[in-house]
């Protein structure tokens, strides 16, 4: 992997090494132990040009399998191409017990110069660097079950980092102000997790012939990868499980590289429904040239900073991952959210999504039933071979591999 890679085997020392007691116990409260996820690679990726080992660390089996196998599909038409919008964070101020909402907007709008100023006074390595507080945006709500109210967003360029202590430092540093200036009061001071500012998307042109599967050619493949889409794209239970599809690639990167995966899932969601209605994050078609997907959303995700610089394995996928800067992480992150979404409308529009899912999951009903060692690849065929993937069965199989050892089990 480090060969692959381009770095020193060292710098991949982290993926192997555990996380410390006292590390832990640094990171968080009350800590007792750490609870370990696999943490596995995804191949076959070409991103923007560049050959990317992606690191994924989830507890679902074929999650893996799946990404690898349409990133290998995505190669045939060059691959994944990824971009994603500068780091703009937004923080909240919310204000109460305004008495005159459109004499205090004007009188923010006139002292913004001062507010920035303010929201950056404060020492900042990402203010040093050139981010920080940029701009500001008004929002009123002349009804809520509090009654009217203001809500200032302050747009903070985070740089390579997620931001959320900086953004969070910042709003409360410019609230009595806002206090001042509107004659309200200051309530939440918190940042908004809908970072719909910060947008990362993908896209992706397979070739039909990469889609052909069994007896189904590739245009039937790729129209019946459309028609799936078409129901998430009209029904939000369906849509639900669209997406959840692509968080599966996001959030496993986005753990494996020390994120924090509930803010993508919350900024996900939300902007999945922004519009009124729930609806996929994903759009596919079918074009002259094969199967065209894209994906857009909110991807708040940093290099620096937090667990990200903390965890060892963090900083060793990272480097596996050869990316440095926010904006290169939340495109590879958009890219293996694509490719995952691919590899589920693919397996559900041909052969169904059990058949390959469960065969992967059969090592796991393996290990639950007490296989080990050699015992549990054994039990994971058996198991296969007689298509009854239950725990029952998985028992079944271990004590009968118990009984004759030496018996032909495969």
């Amino acid at each position: 992997m480090a060969d692959a890679a381009g770095v020193a085997e060292g710098d991949l020392a982290g993926l192997s090494a555990g996380l410390d007691l006292s590390i832990a116990d640094a990171m968080v409260e009350n800590a007792l132990g750490n609870l370990a996820l696999p943490l596995g690679v995804a191949t076959n990726f070409v991103i923007n040009g560049r050959e990317v080992l992606v690191p994924m660390a989830i507890e679902e089996p074929s999650v893996i399998a799946g990404a690898s196998k349409a990133a290998l599909a995505a190669r045939a038409g060059g691959g994944f191409e990824a971009e994603a919008d500068d780091s703009l964070m937004i923080g909240q101020v919310q204000l109460l017990d305004v008495t005159n909402l459109e004499r205090a907007i004007e009188a923010v709008q006139e002292r913004e110069a001062d507010i920035l100023a303010l929201a950056n006074a404060r020492p900042s390595r990402i203010v040093e660097l050139g981010g920080g507080a940029k701009r500001l945006e008004i929002r009123a709500f002349q009804q809520s079950p509090a009654g009217p109210m203001l809500v200032l967003h302050l747009l903070y360029d985070t740089l390579d980092a997620m931001g959320a202590n900086a953004v969070n430092t910042a709003v409360e540093a410019v609230a009595p102000l806002l206090e001042t200036i509107t004659g309200g009061r200051a309530n939440l001071r918190i940042l908004s997790n809908l970072a719909d500012r910060r947008l990362a998307r993908a896209r992706v042109t397979v070739p039909l012939e990469a889609l052909a599967r069994n007896d189904l050619r590739g245009h039937q493949v790729a129209t019946r990868i459309v028609e799936a889409y078409a129901l998430a794209a009209v029904d939000p239970y369906r849509a639900a499980t669209h997406n959840k599809g692509i968080m599966n690639g996001i959030d496993a990167v986005a753990v494996a590289t020390g994120n924090d995966w509930r803010a993508t899932e919350a900024g996900a969601h939300a902007y999945a429904a922004r519009g009124g209605t729930y609806t996929p994050l994903s759009r596919w078609s079918v074009s002259a040239h094969g199967l065209a997907g894209s994906l857009e959303l909110p991807l708040a995700v940093g290099t620096v900073g937090g667990a990200t610089k903390a965890h060892p394995a963090a900083q060793a996928c990272l480097r596996l991952l050869g990316v440095e800067r926010a904006r290169d992480l939340a495109m590879v992150m958009a890219a293996v959210g694509l490719a995952q979404n691919l590899a589920a409308l693919w397996a559900l529009a041909t052969e169904g999504i059990q058949r390959g899912h469960m065969a992967l999951h059969a090592r796991q009903m393996a290990l639950a039933a007490g296989a080990v060692g050699a015992e549990v690849e054994l039990v994971a065929k058996w198991l296969v071979r007689s298509g009854e993937i239950r725990a029952a069965a998985a028992e079944e199989a271990v004590r009968e591999i118990r009984r004759n050892p030496g018996g032909n089990h495969t």
